[in-house]
């Protein structure tokens, strides 16, 4: 998930969903018609330009070409076909001659009580066309023949006989129709696909395109391609790549795409290249997505030799299991007409007894198979609308040639669902039996007692969204607050717009600039006119704790989160940490999605844990090729830590802890040389005696960075001769000479702060990390306000005392120095004049390039140089009392709890296991409390310190009896 939040089911690929608001204007079209020939060869309207970002133009133009048929439009049925109307295929035949059932009410969310006795097919078409006008939904009564199906692309059977999909698969197979199998029986899902003989899968996962900077080739067969180092190529075995920019080996920037085999992260070999010209320098290496031919099965082959896409490998051994089993049960509902009943034995024992004659000689999981018989008549929306999701997503990719398909058979199964002990004894035959009920399709599985408690249920939906819209559904399916005690209150701040159509299904055009949580709550209500449902549109946050209160969450049974933002979800998952509330916490992007379930005493809270790291900026770019602005903050941010905080902690780590060199010594690569050339430099080398060896030492690092780094970088990447700074990436840069660029600034702003001298806005991010600096600030503020002639000094190479020293360039030296001075207790200075006249007399040693030095690479780490180290820090014992400051930007909470607590432990606190679901009380102010042996009231952190177990936290307190009541 990223950091500003997820979005709908449909997504924005990259984050761009924006554009195909309004009036349906963005990078798909305007598409105002209904798919009339005016529009042909167009993507339609702005309902769909949110999938267009994932699924791509041409993608998209082929699902608009793409005739679509469902069969069976029980709950499984009705999931698949809303999906595609809300995709955008061209249009969507629905197929079902049976009438609809009182059963059917467990999951079809678009069939009423007054709907029963008529056609499934028909009542549900007008709700289903509603969702969108450029699908064209209609249904046929005709039984299902090989004329019908031959006006298709793609066939979808859900709750088909095994007869049934084996003609069909045949005859699609033959004709080069697409065909899509989808059932459900109670928790167990079944899925199957066939594409024909030859599927091209243009593009197998969506992703953009990688690319790598090159450092090296070599000459062999196979030839070996090493990456800069720190930037992980991130290919794989059997992808293919071009060339462009290497020197030298000038062949390979005009080859065709080649296939590699990986070797490393940094390398991979890419066939002969012993006939080539010797490789020089330079080299961008790019991924190129290629064709990608896959072969099916038709389904009787299928049968009997599976391919099988594993999904839990917790359960690896589940599928080959489950594909027998659902056998065995198409044969005992050919031979009875029906399903086994729930938890009867008898049944079940001849669904095994039938299994066993279908993989005759297989070893058989048998309890496995008696619980697919016993919950074989039932029906639950949640994985209905699981593997009714897989089934249309598999539509979009058989007709787009977009995303690998499954190959060929997926079974699901969620048995976790079920009791774990006295399972026999809670869900019995007669607990499990039909009572004429809309939730006989639940009952089956989990039992009436079950259902009771459903209906009892108090939650709170936060977000009336597109996952927002599919947990109400699926509430009012499964009767949650659908009881005289239960309720769910849903709340939405926003209103619905034109965009939100093609996602949030409970919405309709008429809708649009109505509040989303009124019209949702009303939409959920019409699909079981029994859920007891209320709608507000108060934001959840801290402005909101008089309307969401004590007695509002006490109240609560549980909240299901269907927020856009991390900072809202963290923001509930406190609050549920602190009340004690299940949480059920979900998001997608694109075709990536989540889902976490947080469970008092029983798991972590979504703030337990975060998100995976964004990937990480290789610190060749940080350091010599920026070319973004995230670039140059990070670039920002690790300067100032490098210099004013890391070299102060492992300094005084040194100095207080005795096993500080040997547990650096065994940190993995390069570490151990790094830390220690840090802290030998703070405490030798660089160590300041007085206030001119600060400003000596800021002068130093001034020409270092921005003159002495950049000749260096030039001397290996010689700019007449290295293609790397013709890319528009990679702009050339020229040094600075201190004191020199008097009118070197100019005042036109740059657009988006960027120029083309990636230093500009390297140096100008400090004003973000050092904004609690003002001398510094000011530097940054001003420093890089717009681009830079650089280059251009007349006086290269001048000595300081020959060139007054530039205002701007004087700041810095200001700034820098007094940080310096500070963290080692040194009286710093503002006066100016005084620092310009220490800066005269520096000495700077003229620059002379190093050769052979790799600017991008680390060095290797020697034992011999650890050990001249290790020789030349000056002993702990040398420095009693010495400590440097680590300077920061992190400003504390000033304010005290005001709480009368020993200094001491108890030392039960330290005897129990806590977790963040524990609490403990302390007592507060009192009257009479005597501060006479206090030095006063604690902090947070000495709370902490004293009360709670390392690492816990304080988020919350409430005041009652006199009591503060904490979290742990």
């Amino acid at each position: 998930m990223g950091q500003d939040g997820v979005r709908g089911i449909w997504g924005q690929g990259q984050g761009q969903g924006h554009l195909g608001t309004g009036q349906g204007q963005g990078l798909w079209g305007q598409g105002q018609g209904r798919g009339t020939s005016g529009d042909k060869g167009r993507v339609r309207g702005h309902l769909g330009t949110r999938m267009g970002y994932v699924l791509g133009h041409e993608a998209m133009k082929r699902m608009q070409t793409s005739n679509v048929l469902v069969s069976g439009l029980r709950g499984l049925g009705v999931e698949v076909a809303k999906n595609l109307v809300l995709g955008g295929v061209k249009s969507v035949t629905l197929h079902d001659p049976h009438p609809a059932t009182w059963t059917d009410l467990a999951s079809q969310f678009y069939l009423r009580e007054e709907d029963v006795g008529q056609s499934r097919a028909e009542a549900t078409l007008p709700r289903l066309a509603e969702l969108n006008s450029y699908v064209a939904v209609t249904s046929t009564r005709e039984p299902l023949s090989q004329e019908l199906l031959a006006t298709f692309q793609v066939v979808v059977l859900t709750n088909s006989p095994l007869e049934e999909q084996l003609w069909v698969g045949d005859f699609c197979h033959s004709h080069g129709i697409k065909l899509v199998v989808a059932d459900t029986r109670g928790l167990f899902g079944q899925l199957f696909c066939d594409f024909g003989d030859d599927m091209v899968v243009t593009d197998p996962n969506g992703e953009q395109p990688l690319s790598a900077m090159v450092s090296m080739v070599t000459k062999g067969c196979p030839g070996e391609v090493t990456c800069l180092d720190e930037a992980r190529h991130g290919f794989e075995t059997g992808d293919f790549v071009t060339f462009t920019e290497v020197e030298g080996m000038e062949e390979l920037n005009r080859c065709g795409p080649v296939e590699i085999r990986v070797l490393g992260p940094y390398t991979f070999s890419i066939g002969d290249t012993s006939g080539y010209g010797d490789y020089v320098r330079g080299g961008i290496v790019t991924q190129v997505k290629m064709p990608k031919h896959i072969h099916f099965k038709r389904l009787r082959d299928a049968l009997a030799e599976p391919e099988m896409m594993v999904t839990d490998f917790g359960k690896a051994e589940r599928p080959s299991m489950m594909h027998w089993a659902w056998q065995g049960l198409h044969r005992f509902m050919h031979q009875h007409g029906r399903a086994p009943r729930p938890r009867h034995q008898g049944d079940a024992a001849e669904v095994v007894a039938l299994t066993k004659e279908v993989a005759a000689g297989a070893e058989l999981d048998e309890e496995l198979v008696r619980e697919l018989a016993f919950q074989a008549t039932g029906d639950l929306a949640p994985v209905n609308a699981f593997i009714g999701g897989l089934a249309a997503q598999e539509v979009m990719k058989a007709v787009s040639g977009k995303f690998t398909p499954i190959t060929q058979w997926l079974y699901f199964d969620a048995l976790e669902c079920l009791p774990e002990e006295n399972r026999d004894s809670l869900l019995t035959e007669e607990q499990c039996r039909p009572r004429n009920s809309r939730y006989d399709g639940q009952i089956a599985v989990f039992g009436a007692e079950l259902q009771a408690k459903l209906g009892a249920q108090k939650y709170f939906v936060v977000g009336a969204g597109a996952i927002g819209c599919e947990l109400l559904k699926n509430f009012a399916m499964v009767g949650l607050g659908c009881g005289p005690e239960g309720s769910i209150t849903v709340t939405d701040m926003d209103t619905i717009e034109k965009s939100n159509l093609n996602r949030q299904f409970l919405f309709r055009p008429w809708d649009v600039t109505k509040l989303k949580s009124e019209r949702a709550a009303a939409a959920a209500r019409e699909m079981n006119p029994a859920l007891r449902v209320s709608s507000r549109t108060d934001r959840v946050g801290p402005d909101t704790e008089r309307v969401y209160d004590d007695d509002f969450f006490e109240g609560l049974d549980g909240v299901a989160n269907a927020l856009d933002n991390v900072d809202a979800r963290l923001y509930m998952d406190r609050r549920c940490v602190y009340y004690r509330k299940p949480l059920l916490e979900s998001g997608t992007l694109g075709t990536k999605g989540n889902v976490q379930v947080v469970i008092p005493f029983l798991s972590e809270s979504y703030s337990s844990s975060q998100d995976p790291p964004e990937k990480a900026i290789p610190i060749c770019t940080l350091k010599n090729f920026p070319n973004a602005i995230e670039h140059t903050l990070q670039w920002a941010r690790d300067e100032f830590e490098g210099l004013f905080k890391q070299p102060a902690e492992n300094v005084n780590q040194y100095l207080m802890d005795p096993k500080f060199l040997e547990r650096t010594l065994r940190l993995a690569g390069t570490q151990p040389l790094e830390v220690l050339e840090a802290v030998q430099r703070s405490l030798v080398s660089d160590r300041p005696r007085a206030w001119p060896d600060c400003v000596a030492w800021a002068c130093r690092h001034w020409h270092r960075q921005y003159s002495n780094n950049i000749r260096q970088l030039l001397h290996n990447f010689p700019p007449g001769q290295h293609l790397l700074w013709v890319s528009h990436h990679h702009p050339c840069m020229s040094p600075i000479t201190f004191g020199c660029h008097l009118s070197l600034f100019s005042a036109t702003p740059s657009p988006l702060g960027v120029t083309r001298s990636p230093f500009r806005v390297t140096f100008g991010c400090h004003a973000v990390t050092l904004a609690c600096h003002p001398s510094l600030l000011h530097v940054t503020r001003h420093l890089w306000v717009s681009p830079v002639s650089l280059g251009c000094c007349p006086h290269p190479g001048v000595a300081l005392t020959r060139c007054p020293p530039q205002p701007l360039h004087l700041d810095y030296v200001v700034a820098a120095a007094n940080l310096f001075a500070q963290s080692y207790g040194i009286a710093g200075s503002r006066d100016r004049a005084a620092v310009a006249e220490l800066v005269r007399h520096v000495r700077v040693p003229p620059f002379a390039p190093k050769a052979g030095v790799r600017q991008v690479a680390h060095s290797r780490v020697h034992d011999g140089r650890l050990e001249e180290l290790k020789a030349s820090l000056p002993s702990p014992e040398e420095l009693p009392g010495f400590r440097i400051d680590a300077a920061t930007s992190h400003v504390h909470d000033p304010s005290p709890w005001h709480l009368a607590l020993s200094p001491h432990c108890p030392p039960q606190y330290y005897e129990v296991e806590w977790t963040l679901w524990d609490r403990f009380e302390v007592q507060g102010l009192q009257p009479d409390t005597d501060f006479t042996n206090c030095s006063g009231p604690p902090t947070k952190r000495e709370i902490l310190e004293t009360k709670a177990p390392h690492g816990c936290s304080v988020p919350q307190r409430s005041h009652q009896n006199g009591h503060h009541t904490n979290e742990a």
